[in-house]
């Protein structure tokens, strides 16, 4: 073959067997099933591999096409498997969470059922594209053969789109989503996106000074005797629909329903993953005008709690904190302290539990600490909890969830739930045990999860998109009888509002409230604690 054939059958190969799960919502997205939509999605299928060639052809000759081929091969591979068997859409977003995930988190990837599609997708295909023989021409004549492709592949690539322009164009319109399912393209325009921000980011990166905001963040009132403690802990994949106190048929917060605490049972979150919701819901921008690159120049509501006079801690028992604690004390889990509950680098969230045991006797001012949980963390729910909460069973006990029966990965993720109830329960009774101090938890989860339904796995999905399995989470709020005292957020009080719907866009604000922190920035519409807060009235 020529270079240019070569890339030909690549790219029909691509197009063919790379995007099952494209193929699949195209036509379930088709009106009638009919001949004519079948003729529709051949011509999409036209339309894409000339599009493949179209792009490829600057870089294609005899020197490149084969690693070129082979990379892309690889990648369309790796992507397809995450595409087919877990509904993973690659945006920007996607790989931003790629990029940010560490080594403990990627080891959990490597599994059998990837290994064996790499394999068959990737490295069978790369091998025959390596060992494929090449014509070997004068340059000049290559020249005018990449001409005459071009030329060839324009007027195909013209003419189908005429035809395909009205379906492609109502599909796109009413799925915009699904272009992020056309592998490898979705890989090379998202990344490319990405890096080029990234690239933006770092070149400023020597120049920028974190913008301030609320620079006249102040305390109500003059600091007491005693200090206050918020403990805020970030919760980690979990979502509403398998949360006890919410209604979930199984009970799996069976010791938090025993706390005098108020639930939260309709909150919804900034994004769909750690790396957009935690920049989110530590910002003072909505969800809705939030934008990353912006939120990265400017300081976050802990640095304005810090400014206001508070003591500002994050522990991270996760994959850090997406640059939302920069600006205040971070401390870091040294696992050789807890080999009970720690293997290698990971830990499971009972260490907070000591943590906070740890920090409360440091405490010599008003302090906010915040706790960044393990959680839920996909998809190793397995790993998430000790045996001894096994409790519903049989368990998924692999990251390959193509291999576990959707009963058997919600079984697993429900024990980690009740793993968690534990760990909040025991960070409750840590905080009753400290009586004269003025004390409130407020557990928050960052995003949710999919567990199989509609054939979507985990999270990550473009928010228009996602289903409230990803979107809807926990909150919980405990409150010491001297916080009640001293602010006047009773339980009895708060237990009216706890049924309204809330979002992620009222942390920020009813942090303020509840802390008695006043600025011309601070939203009394959205403070949960401001009917309640006598502080703020």
């Amino acid at each position: 073959m020529s270079p240019l054939a070569l890339t030909l059958a690549v790219s029909m190969l691509w197009v063919s067997f790379y995007n099952r799960r494209f193929w699949s919502e195209v036509w379930a997205a088709s009106a009638s099933h009919s001949l004519l939509d079948v003729l529709h999605i051949a011509v999409y299928g036209v339309v894409m591999t000339a599009l493949y060639l179209v792009l490829l052809l600057p870089f294609i000759n005899r020197i490149t096409v084969k690693p070129l081929l082979v990379v892309l091969t690889l990648v369309a591979a790796v992507v397809s498997y995450f595409s087919s068997d877990f509904g993973v859409y690659v945006d920007t977003h996607m790989i931003d969470n790629v990029l940010q995930t560490d080594s403990r988190e990627a080891g959990e990837w490597l599994t059998p059922g990837l290994g064996w599609h790499v394999l068959v997708y990737g490295f069978i295909p790369a091998w025959l594209i390596i060992r494929w023989p090449l014509h070997v021409s004068q340059w000049r004549y290559g020249v005018a053969r990449s001409f005459v492709w071009l030329l060839g592949v324009s007027a195909v690539l013209g003419v189908s789109a005429m035809f395909a322009f009205q379906g492609a164009a109502a599909l796109l319109r009413n799925h915009h989503e699904i272009r992020y399912l056309i592998a490898p393209a979705n890989v090379i325009v998202s990344t490319s996106r990405v890096i080029t921000q990234k690239l933006a980011v770092e070149s400023e990166a020597e120049t920028l000074i974190r913008r301030p905001v609320a620079e006249d963040a102040h305390l109500l009132d003059a600091p007491s005797s005693v200090p206050r403690l918020l403990v805020l802990v970030v919760g980690e994949t979990v979502r509403a629909a398998n949360w006890g106190l919410s209604g979930y048929s199984r009970n799996t917060t069976p010791l938090l329903a025993q706390q005098a605490m108020i639930n939260f049972s309709d909150v919804s979150s900034c994004g769909t993953s750690t790396a957009v919701s935690l920049p989110c819901m530590f910002s003072l921008q909505n969800r809705r005008d939030f934008d990353a690159r912006d939120a990265a120049r400017q300081e976050s509501i802990l640095d304005v709690l810090a400014r206001a006079g508070y003591d500002v801690r994050w522990v991270d028992n996760q994959s850090g904190c997406k640059g939302v604690c920069d600006g205040v004390t971070r401390l870091v889990i040294n696992p050789e302290e807890y080999p009970a509950l720690c293997r290698g680098e990971a830990c499971l969230d009972g260490v907070l539990i000591d943590v906070l045991q740890q920090q409360i006797r440091s405490m010599t001012r008003d302090t906010v600490l915040v706790l960044h949980m393990m959680g839920n963390h996909g998809p190793s729910y397995y790993r998430r909890y000790p045996a001894e909460f096994r409790a519903f069973i049989p368990t998924c006990d692999t990251a390959d969830l193509a291999q576990c029966s959707q009963q058997e990965i919600t079984n697993a993720y429900d024990n980690a739930l009740l793993y968690t109830d534990s760990v909040l329960n025991g960070l409750i009774d840590t905080l009753k045990q400290q009586s004269p101090l003025p004390s409130a938890l407020l557990y928050l989860a960052d995003h949710g999860e999919s567990l199989g339904e509609h054939g979507v796995y985990l999270h990550g999905l473009p928010y228009a998109i996602a289903p409230t399995e990803q979107t809807r989470v926990p909150m919980v709020l405990w409150l010491s009888n001297v916080f009640q005292q001293v602010t006047g957020v009773t339980n009895s009080c708060m237990e009216q509002r706890a049924s309204l719907p809330y979002s992620h866009d009222d942390l920020t604000h009813t942090l303020m409230g509840l802390l008695g922190v006043q600025s011309s920035v601070y939203d009394a519409q959205r403070d949960i604690s401001r009917a309640c807060n006598v502080s703020t009235r």
